[in-house]
């Protein structure tokens, strides 16, 4: 875990929206802004791989892996099988790979519910499901969050 009161990174991977299109979503980002601690600095809406890769002086929090997925589908026009969604992901874990510092990765467990009656819901289950695999087969530590206990997995 990361201390509020020391520096640290913030990326914040949800991508700016219109607050006339969607009021909720934008108050969802504002208190999510607002709740950050003040020492912390933050980037939105990055290039997660190259960030990452540009090796941060200071401990890094990526919040969260769900809404970098959603984007890399929204680029993709959420096409199954599209090479750049697998270039993304791939891309995603090499950086965080080969990352030397502190680094927490906070994501979504999709693969304890039901399966999704739409094709995009399926499609977003499938590949931040494959990103989570990923990401858990290189990181030192892996933990699940459930009812806000921390249960450590590895």
């Amino acid at each position: 875990m990361l201390d509020a009161a020391a520096p640290a990174l913030y990326v914040a991977t949800a991508r700016g929206v219109d607050p006339a299109a969607d009021p909720e979503w934008a108050d969802r980002v504002a208190a999510h802004r607002d709740r950050r601690p003040a020492g912390w600095r933050t980037v939105e809406d990055a290039d997660l791989p190259a960030l990452l890769a540009s090796t941060p002086a200071e401990p890094v929090l990526v919040d969260d892996l769900a809404t970098w997925v959603t984007g890399l589908l929204d680029d993709a026009g959420w096409a199954r099988d599209a090479p750049s969604v697998a270039a993304g992901r791939a891309a995603l874990v090499a950086a965080v790979s080969g990352f030397e510092g502190t680094l927490v990765l906070v994501s979504a467990e999709v693969g304890l519910g039901v399966v999704p009656s739409t094709s995009a819901g399926r499609r977003f289950r499938d590949e931040l499901g494959a990103l989570n695999q990923a990401l858990a087969a290189v990181c030192d530590e892996v933990w699940l969050l459930v009812a806000g206990l921390p249960l450590r997995l590895r």
